[in-house]
C-alpha cells in the first residue's frame, strides 16, 4: 500500500524518528529529572511534587523492592490506584529497581483481580486502602508475596495528610473494611527506602516493562508484553506528532483518564515528563463540580480524554466560563471522538479536538490527527512515525487506497507478544511483524485512515474495552440463565454499552435480577445496561450464537 500519507504531514513534523534516543524508560526519566529537577512534575489534591523528589523517592521506593522484599529484575509488581502522587513514585520505583509494571484497574471485582494477579505471577501489589477489601478476599490464593498499603492522602502535608485519611475514612466511609496483617505502609517503605542501597539495573530495550491487560477474541483478559523499546518509542513517535506545539519546561497537562490505561500512561506521564511539564492528577474525573474547581486553579495548556469527558465537559456551563487562553492541545483517545463533541470543544476552547487511534498491544498511537488540522473530519489521521499500516482483505491481500478491510500495523511499538500465550501471539502477529487491529477501516486519497466498523465482538464503553465474553460468562453463572449473549449498543455518553440477551429457565426472573447479579463480579463499564429476555437465540448451522444478527437488530430498531 502507497504511503501517501507523508507527504500531508506538516513540514515539521518528522517522519522518522531515532527510537534508540534512549536505552530505556530509567534513561529516559533520569534525564527528564536531572534536567527539570526543581520544576513542578505532578500536583494532586493541591499538593506538589517536583522532578527532583519524584527522583529521590522512586529511587527509595527502588531501594525497598530490591533490598528488604529481595524482588529481582524481572518480577511483577501490581498497581492496583487511581490517580494520585503515590501512582508516578510507585511506577518509577518499579521500572528503576527493572521490575514489571503490571497495572490493574482498582475497580476490579475479586474475580478479575485474581484473574489478572495469578496470570501475571505478580510477587508484590502496591494498593489503596478504598481498594484493600477486595485485595484481602484474593491475596491467599495467587503468589503474591508482599501487600504495600496507602491512604488517599498519605504523600500530602502532615496536617492535611491526617485530615484527608481522616475524611475519606470516617466521614465519607469510602474505606469498606479489610483484614491485610502484612500490609505495609507505603510511607515506611520509603523512609527504610532513603536509607537502603539503590542499584540501577542493566536494562535494554528488548527488556519487559509493562504487562499491560486486555481482552481478545476469546475475551480471556491476558497481558500485553511491553518492552521498555515498545513504550520509548511510542512516546518518542507521540512526540514527533505534537512536538510542533509543546515547549520543554512550560507544559501544563491535565491528566484525567486514570494512568492505569495506557492511552494516559505513555501520553500524559511519559510523553509529558520527556517534555518536563507539569501533570495535574484528577483522582475522581467523575465529580464533574470538583473536577472544573481544579481546572479554574490551574492555567493548563494541554488536555487529553476520551468522549465522554469532552461531551460531559461541553455540556456544562460551569465549563464553558473558564478562562482557556492557554489551552493549545486537546486530544481524545480511547474510543472514537464524535463529531458534535469535537466542534463543541472547537467552539467553546477554540481549539480542536484532535483524535488519536491504538491500542493496548501498540504502547499503545498507530495514527494521530496533525496539530495543524482544521476541524473535525471523522478520520484517526495519520500513521505516527515509522509506522506501517496495511488494509487487508478477509484473505490476507493488501487492498488499495479506498478500499475498505482490516486494518494492519507494523512498527517499533508493537508489544512482544501476549504473556504467556504464544497461540495467541502468532494469530495477531504475522511472520512480517503486522498486528491485526481488528478494526475494519480505509485510508482516502490525501492518506487519512478512517474506521469503519470492528471485525472483533469487542463492545468499547467510554474508551475501555468490554469483551462479551467474559460478560457472558458471569451471566451464565446466575443458576436460572440458559443462553446469554452480548453486544454493544450505540451510547450518545459512552459510545457504546452494553446490552444482553438471556433465555431463562426460571421466567419470574427480572432485569434488575440480572444486572445485580452482573455487579458482583464485574467492574462497573462492563455491567449490561439493558437486558431483553428471550426464548431463543439466533445460532449458526453448528450452534454457534450469532452476535452479529442481534447486533443488526439493534442497528435496524
Amino acid at each position: 500500500m502507497e504511503q501517501i500519507w507523508i507527504d500531508n504531514l506538516p513540514d515539521d513534523v518528522p517522519s522518522e524518528i531515532d527510537v534508540e534516543e534512549y536505552g530505556s524508560l530509567v534513561d529516559m526519566f533520569e534525564t527528564s529529572v536531572s534536567k527539570f529537577a526543581d520544576q513542578p512534575a505532578f500536583v494532586n489534591m493541591g499538593a506538589t511534587l517536583t522532578y527532583r523528589k519524584l527522583e529521590e523517592r522512586s529511587r527509595a521506593f527502588a531501594a525497598y523492592l530490591q533490598n528488604e522484599l529481595k524482588l529481582e529484575k524481572g518480577d511483577r509488581v501490581a498497581i492496583m490506584m487511581p490517580n494520585l502522587l503515590q501512582y508516578p513514585i510507585v511506577l518509577f520505583g518499579v521500572l528503576r529497581a527493572g521490575m514489571v509494571v503490571v497495572n490493574v484497574n482498582p475497580l476490579y471485582t475479586p474475580r478479575e483481580l485474581k484473574h489478572q494477579l495469578n496470570d501475571s505471577g505478580a510477587k508484590a501489589v502496591v494498593v489503596v486502602s478504598n481498594f484493600a477489601h477486595t485485595l484481602e478476599k484474593v491475596v491467599e490464593q495467587t503468589q503474591v508475596e508482599s501487600v504495600i498499603l496507602t491512604g488517599l492522602g498519605d504523600l500530602l502535608s502532615a496536617p492535611k495528610r491526617t485530615l484527608v485519611n481522616f475524611v475519606v475514612k470516617y466521614i465519607k466511609k469510602m474505606v469498606p473494611k479489610y483484614d491485610l496483617p502484612h500490609a505495609i505502609s507505603m510511607r515506611k517503605t520509603l523512609s527504610k527506602g532513603r536509607r537502603l542501597q539503590y542499584v540501577k539495573p542493566k536494562l535494554s530495550r528488548d527488556d519487559l516493562a509493562f504487562l499491560q491487560y486486555t481482552g481478545g477474541t476469546t475475551g480471556v483478559s491476558k497481558g500485553a508484553m511491553l518492552s521498555h523499546g515498545n513504550v520509548v518509542s511510542n512516546l518518542l513517535q507521540a512526540n514527533a506528532a505534537y512536538s510542533p506545539m509543546l515547549n520543554e519546561g512550560k507544559e501544563f497537562v491535565v491528566t484525567a483518564l486514570p494512568l492505569y490505561h495506557i492511552f494516559a500512561l505513555t501520553v500524559n506521564c511519559l510523553l509529558f515528563m520527556h517534555k518536563g511539564a507539569n501533570n495535574l492528577l484528577i483522582t475522581n474525573p467523575r465529580d464533574l463540580p470538583a473536577f472544573i474547581g481544579e481546572l479554574k486553579k490551574h492555567p493548563y495548556t494541554a488536555i487529553t480524554g476520551v468522549n465522554t469527558l469532552f461531551n460531559a465537559l461541553v455540556n456544562s456551563e460551569e465549563f464553558k466560563q473558564l478562562d482557556f487562553s492557554n489551552l493549545k492541545l486537546s486530544i481524545g483517545g480511547g474510543m472514537a471522538v464524535q463529531r458534535a463533541v469535537a466542534e463543541k470543544w472547537q467552539n467553546i476552547t477554540k481549539t480542536k479536538l484532535l483524535e488519536g487511534y491504538g491500542l493496548t498491544e501498540a504502547s499503545p498511537l498507530v495514527t494521530c490527527c496533525p496539530y495543524n488540522l482544521a476541524g473535525y473530519n471523522g478520520a484517526i489521521g495519520f500513521p505516527v512515525a515509522m509506522t506501517d499500516i496495511q488494509v487487508r482483505d478477509d484473505d490476507g491481500k493488501v487492498l488499495a487506497q479506498g478500499e475498505t478491510g482490516e486494518l494492519f500495523a507494523k512498527g517499533p511499538q508493537i508489544m512482544l507478544g501476549y504473556w504467556q500465550r504464544p497461540e495467541e501471539t502468532a494469530s495477531v502477529i504475522d511472520e512480517q511483524g503486522y498486528l491485526a487491529t481488528g478494526d475494519i477501516g480505509y485510508m482516502d486519497e490525501q492518506g487519512y485512515f478512517y474506521i469503519v466498523d470492528r471485525k472483533k465482538d469487542m463492545i468499547l464503553v467510554s474508551g475501555f474495552n468490554v469483551f462479551p465474553n467474559e460478560v457472558e460468562e458471569v451471566v451464565a453463572m446466575h443458576p436460572s440463565v440458559i443462553e446469554v449473549a452480548a453486544v454493544g449498543v450505540p451510547n450518545a455518553n459512552s459510545g457504546e454499552k452494553v446490552k444482553v440477551f438471556v433465555v431463562l429457565s426460571d421466567k419470574s426472573l427480572s432485569e434488575r435480577d440480572i444486572i445485580d447479579h452482573c455487579r458482583l463480579h464485574l467492574t462497573g463499564y462492563k455491567v449490561p445496561k439493558l437486558v431483553e429476555f428471550r426464548d431463543e437465540l439466533p445460532k449458526s448451522n453448528v450452534g454457534k450464537i450469532l452476535r452479529r444478527e442481534l447486533r443488526d437488530e439493534v442497528k435496524s430498531a
